[in-house]
């Protein structure tokens, strides 16, 4: 396709995803020059905006690279949308929401700096011309074959007005589909460190899946026997008799004997990226080390979990996306759905004192809900609470939820500690999605919403149409909201009075005999007719108990 020498450069490429339409390379002040700066990934700390080669004084070049370069790329404005990296013909666009950033700084790593926890290139961004509102953005053109990247922010360091900004730390973006960090499950990185540094993979144009025809399978919610997984412990044991035991492929070699049971729906426990030595200590008593098995403490929320996959690091995270693929794509060919269990109540980032790896460095005050001095709510337990309901923070779950549908072909979700979904956020503007005024003129930060902006825009959004929506309808705030969930008749809700008052009344408890007969017969104290709640599909389950000898 001819370039037109417009104000803009138009990319003929048919695999882009992106508006086919970037800015002028920048320009150098001063010159008036159009020509795109090369930026050559060399030594860290470089300006960024030197090729290979520097004219010398005397007219000649000389070297200005203290090692070879993996790479030259030429410097664009780029575009604010979409958020993320996301590759097109010639190069990457990168697209990263922060409100309160004075600086944002692109990193770029090779797979051996990051092993060193150094950064191999810095490109500052401009915000003049790489800024859009609050996007921070920059298009590069090159080829990006086992680069990473992350990012740097500056601003305003104050806990108690809830920012975090710290332009020592390369955070992850929350919008990255891959996360490169530690190897191997369960060990920590060099010298014992447990959060060594991560970086995102940067997704290439060529990296195709063969989906085979895979379509979704659509089974009434009615119709579905529901078998949760940990894929890690699915297979792990020596007795699962897998070549790739502990993961998506080892689970892959179990499926027909899911099929056999009768299974038509697998929910996976939480497989985004999570850090299993979060909460790494050694047990005296089993003469073990205490890991983080269940993975209820998310890092980022695009990423398939790594040490999940067999590939592992390799190939910068792309393998690691193909696996969970195929394990979908041979779920459906035995008629089975996949789901999958989702954290959005809080994050791996704890409380003021946990780590910065991403959210907390690059928004705090927009992610999280945070009180005037600074503090974090914690309807969650865990330290945080995810602001569910701000607007930038709903747009990026839904965002989510789209990608996981219509990239990697998952059928439904399970939402862990659904209410919180429900809240109020801080900083709250009392105008919902559509600008009508929602329950009075003022809310108070948590205060459970009958019509959740977040509920709403997941329950009416056309490309998830017809997936499962599970809610565990209670949080550790004290919200139990079994049986009234704002479900728009779409949403479905575990039961916890049937996993209760079935195990009492197998324990022989007195008292549960007519409360057991009613679960027997759907609940109908919680499921109604007259109460509004007929919509709701009651999931009966038992859930992360121990052993049956425990339960029972």
């Amino acid at each position: 396709m001819e370039l037109v020498k417009t104000s803009s450069i138009f990319i003929s490429s048919p695999n882009c995803s992106l508006s086919k339409r970037f800015p002028n390379p920048r320009r150098r002040r001063g010159s008036g020059a159009t020509k795109a700066p090369t930026v050559c990934l060399g030594v860290s700390g470089s300006s960024g905006r030197k090729s290979p080669l520097a004219a010398s004084a005397g007219g000649g070049k000389s070297p200005v690279a203290e090692k070879p370069t993996v790479g030259d790329f030429k410097v664009f404005d780029g575009m604010p949308a979409p958020l993320g990296a996301v590759a097109c013909d010639g190069g990457v666009n990168f697209a990263i929401c922060s409100s309160g950033a004075s600086s944002a700084t692109l990193c770029l790593f090779s797979l051996s700096d990051l092993k060193e926890n150094r950064v191999t290139e810095l490109i500052p961004l401009d915000p003049l011309t790489n800024k859009t509102g609050n996007i921070w953005h920059i298009f590069l053109a090159g080829e990006f074959e086992d680069i990473l990247y992350g990012y740097k922010f500056d601003g305003k360091f104050c806990s108690e007005d809830g920012h975090y900004f710290d332009d020592s730390r390369v955070l992850l973006d929350p919008y990255a589909k891959a996360v490169i960090g530690r190897a191997e499950y369960g060990v920590p990185g060099p010298g014992g460190n447990c959060w060594p540094q991560m970086a995102c993979m940067i997704p290439l144009p060529d990296n195709k899946f063969d989906w085979q025809g895979d379509l979704p399978l659509h089974y009434p919610q009615k119709d579905l026997i529901i078998y949760e997984m940990h894929v890690r412990g699915f297979t792990k044991h020596d007795s699962s008799k897998t070549d790739f035991p502990g993961t998506y492929l080892g689970a892959v070699d179990k499926l027909d004997h899911l099929k056999e049971l009768g299974v038509n729906c697998i929910e996976l426990m939480p497989c985004q990226e999570f850090n299993e030595l979060e909460y790494f200590s050694h047990d005296d008593a089993l003469s073990e080390n205490r890991l983080n098995f269940w993975g209820y403490s998310t890092v980022n929320y695009f990423s398939p979990m790594m040490r999940y996959s067999s590939a592992g690091i390799t190939n910068c995270g792309h393998d690691t996306i193909n696996e969970f693929k195929t394990f979908v794509r041979e779920a459906h060919k035995r008629g089975i759905e996949v789901l999958l269990d989702v954290v959005f109540n809080h994050t791996a980032e704890g409380n003021e004192n946990g780590p910065i790896l991403s959210f907390r460095g690059v928004d705090n005050s927009i992610y999280y809900m945070v009180a005037p001095k600074g503090e974090f709510y914690n309807y969650s337990g865990c330290g945080n609470t995810f602001n569910c309901n701000h607007p930038i923070v709903r747009q990026f779950i839904l965002d989510c939820l789209r990608y996981w549908v219509a990239e990697m072909h998952v059928d439904g979700f399970r939402f862990d500690l659904a209410s919180i979904m429900t809240r109020g956020s801080s900083l709250w503007d009392a105008v919902n999605v559509y600008g009508i005024p929602i329950e009075g003129d003022t809310l108070t930060t948590g205060t459970p919403l009958s019509n959740p902006p977040l509920i709403d825009m997941i329950s009416n959004d056309p490309v998830l149409h017809g997936i499962k929506l599970i809610a565990e309808a209670w949080d550790a705030g004290g919200l139990y909201q079994v049986g009234h969930f704002p479900h728009w008749s779409i949403w479905s809700e575990w039961n916890g009075q049937y996993r209760d008052n079935v195990r009492q009344f197998i324990k022989g408890t007195d008292g549960f005999s007519g409360t057991f007969a009613g679960s027997l017969c759907g609940s109908p104290n919680l499921y109604q007719e007259g109460e509004g709640n007929l919509g709701i599909a009651s999931i009966l389950y038992v859930h992360m108990m121990g052993l049956l000898w425990q339960i029972w």
